[in-house]
């Protein structure tokens, strides 16, 4: 086995391409707590901090995002789902800030993770991109050596 130059750390961002800049903002910030981190709007780029990784907003009529192809929408998303590790996780308090804001949340559910298995939910941004929320897991996954 070949030894790898590097060891991967853990997720450092998402790039998601976007419609609807405003939109997209509004859930990011005031639905899931990230805040912008930086923008570059001359190349069409806001980057959120949410805990210690980015996830990128690339709106598709920008430079970055015209490279891209054709937008995300019901025929094609740009990615399966992507995981947030939340903490605290209580499912009734998640449920309740959520539909506030009209969103319908998928049931509570325990799924493997980098952490090991625990409880999370799916939720849709407002361009259709599947969001998973994370909990701790309920057994903590031995360390890697």
């Amino acid at each position: 086995m070949t030894v790898p130059a590097f060891r991967l750390l853990g997720l450092d961002h998402v790039v998601l391409r976007v419609v609807d800049l405003q939109r997209m903002l509004r859930f990011y910030l005031d639905v899931l707590g990230c805040t912008i981190e930086r923008r570059q709007d001359d190349i069409g780029l806001v980057q959120l901090r949410a805990g210690s990784s980015l996830i990128d907003l690339v709106p598709v009529d920008g430079k970055l995002g015209s490279a891209g192809g054709a937008a995300p929408g019901r025929d094609g998303r740009n990615l399966d789902h992507y995981c947030l590790r939340v903490e605290p996780f209580d499912a009734e308090a998640i449920g309740l800030q959520l539909a506030r804001h009209g969103l319908t949340v998928g049931p509570v559910e325990q799924r493997h993770g980098a952490e090991g298995d625990g409880p999370s939910i799916y939720i849709g941004d407002p361009e259709g991109n599947v969001v998973e929320l994370k909990g701790p897991p309920a057994q903590p996954r031995a360390s890697q050596a």
